[in-house]
């Protein structure tokens, strides 16, 4: 087992994202094939359209995210979390003028 306090993990800057504090609670080195961030986007943050090669589950702790691609457009809330398939692109913006709190999800597999 690993526990991680609230207190604990290692903060980070996620490649392509702006207005956002990031905390590495888990790595996958620690899990062996998940790692779990901590992100708190100020108004007006977000994240460039890009792809990733590995799968993502944001789940969505407090505020407002929509989550886009060229195709699709979803609006996330507390509660809700989306599922993001390995080289599905996706931009990320914060609306409303509130900080919005996720759980992102990595399978590194």
């Amino acid at each position: 087992m690993i526990k991680v306090s609230e207190c604990e993990g290692n903060p980070y800057d996620a490649a392509r994202h702006f207005g956002v504090f990031g905390v590495q609670k888990l790595t996958e080195n620690e899990s062996q094939r998940t790692s779990i961030n901590y992100s708190v986007f100020l108004p007006n943050g977000g994240a460039e359209l890009s792809a990733s090669p590995k799968e993502r589950i944001y789940y969505i702790v407090s505020g407002r995210m929509k989550v886009s691609n060229h195709s699709e457009e979803h609006l996330l809330e507390a509660g809700d979390m989306i599922y993001i398939a390995p080289g599905e692109e996706r931009q990320v913006a914060i609306l409303d003028n509130k900080p919005c709190e996720s759980l992102v999800m990595i399978v590194t597999v």
